[in-house]
């Protein structure tokens, strides 16, 4: 985990290096870019490890409490980079919009790239830069709530860090966790990446338009996603094309733990 790799550096909950950033003219106009707290030296690994994530746990708890006071629902999408998340969520922000509220929190760990697509799609959105670092965390994801100033009973989408490893293991305080694969990655993502995919409430096998050029077997990668985790949800979709995305609309609208609240 990130104790380990390198991209937390030293305690508290991975967030010291993260600056958090709104494109100009979108979530009500706050523009400027913040830096979260100094952290102090590195300790011995498995002290270290249990000390970040505990500090998570107590502020993706706070996170929780929040969105629910506000009737809002955080919805935390993981996968490798380029899997095509950014395109799924453009297509969502066009097509399920007037069901209620969405907006964006974008990670990554340097650019504006992502939230500019976001932005140009009619997306409020936040992008979060985590320098270093391999994944957000709930103080980052505190910081771009209060930033983005989501409406109550909206639908909040995070786009995380690319990532199969750390992600998961870094609760943010949301409602649900997707994952999602590219079928030009490989079928048996689930067995190399377990852990990730034991944390998904569903998961989304991306770029159906390219399964007559390349060697992915749909039926066996669910079939390995739900050897770790038998109860998760597959769906198969292209974000480009629109294929199964109606599928994925109808599962973010009542996600695991009941329908979101009427606004």
């Amino acid at each position: 985990m990130c104790g380990t790799c390198g991209c937390d550096d030293g305690s508290g909950a991975g967030g010291g290096g993260a600056r958090i950033a709104v494109p100009h003219g979108h979530a009500n106009g706050h523009g400027r870019a913040h830096d979260a707290h100094d952290h102090g030296e590195r300790g011995e690994t498995l002290t270290l490890e249990q000390r970040v994530l505990g500090k998570n746990e107590v502020l993706a708890a706070r996170n929780r409490a929040w969105l629910a006071a506000r009737g809002i629902v955080l919805v935390n999408l993981m996968s490798s980079p380029g899997a095509g998340k950014t395109t799924l969520l453009e297509r969502t922000l066009g097509e399920f919009t007037g069901r209620r509220p969405v907006a964006v929190i974008e990670g990554d760990q340097e650019t504006m790239l992502d939230a500019e697509r976001i932005g140009r799609a009619g997306g409020s959105v936040v992008q979060v830069n985590t320098g270093a670092g391999c994944h957000l965390d709930a103080e980052m994801v505190r910081g771009a709530l209060t930033a983005l100033e989501p409406p109550d009973g909206a639908l909040v989408l995070v786009e995380n860090v690319g990532n199969l490893v750390c992600p998961a293991l870094f609760d943010l305080g949301e409602r649900s966790r997707t994952v999602i694969i590219s079928v030009t990655e490989g079928t048996d993502k689930p067995l190399k990446y377990p852990y990730m995919f034991a944390a998904a409430d569903l998961v989304i096998i991306n770029k159906a338009d390219l399964l007559p050029y390349v060697d992915f077997d749909v039926e066996q990668c669910e079939k390995y996603a739900r050897s770790v985790n038998p109860d998760v949800r597959v769906l198969t979709v292209s974000a480009t094309t629109g294929e199964g995305m109606r599928a994925w609309y109808d599962w973010v609208a009542e996600p695991p733990g009941g329908s979101f609240p009427e606004v």
